[in-house]
C-alpha cells in the first residue's frame, strides 16, 4: 500500500467527448479492455489522483492495474489502498531501453524480457516505451 507518482501528461489518452480528465468509468473500461480482472477493486478519481481499494484477484493483477491506470494522461498519482505487497516500479527516462532498465534494476540487461512480460498487456513490444511511463519491475 502506498502512493505512487506518475507523470500526469505522459500517458495514454483514454477519454474523449470533451472530458478533460479521466473518470472511474474510463479507468474501468481501460482495465477491462486490457483483459485485467478488477473484480473486488474500487476506483475513486479525485482530481489527478486515483484511489484503488479492495482486494485484487492476485498480486500480479494488482500491480498491472496500478500501472495501467497510472499511465493514463491526466493521472499524477495512484493511492494504493488495496491489500497485498507494495510493487516495485521504474519511471522510464529519456534514452532508456528495457535492456538498460533491466541492467539497472535486475543487475542483468538480458533479463529485459522479464520486465516486458511483467508489463503485458500494457506493453505490446519491448521497444515501445516512452519517457515518463512507469513500468513494473518483477521481484526476485
Amino acid at each position: 500500500m502506498g502512493l505512487w507518482a506518475f507523470v500526469k501528461g505522459a500517458g495514454e489518452k483514454i477519454f474523449g467527448g470533451g472530458d478533460d480528465e479521466p473518470n472511474k468509468e474510463d479507468l474501468e473500461n481501460l482495465v477491462s479492455n486490457l483483459g485485467l480482472n478488477y473484480e473486488g477493486l474500487d476506483f475513486k478519481v479525485s482530481g489527478d489522483t486515483v484511489e484503488i481499494s479492495g482486494d485484487a484477484a492476485d498480486q500480479e493483477t494488482k500491480e498491472k492495474i496500478i500501472m495501467a491506470v497510472g499511465n493514463v494522461n491526466g493521472i499524477a498519482a495512484v493511492d494504493d489502498k488495496a491489500g497485498g505487497d507494495d510493487p516495485v516500479f521504474h519511471t522510464v527516462e529519456k534514452g532508456d531501453t528495457l535492456w538498460a532498465i533491466a541492467s539497472k534494476t535486475l543487475g542483468n540487461g538480458a533479463r529485459y524480457e522479464e520486465i516486458f512480460e511483467a508489463n503485458k498487456p500494457m506493453l505490446s513490444h519491448p521497444d515501445k516505451i516512452y519517457p515518463g511511463q512507469v513500468l513494473i519491475i518483477p521481484k526476485g
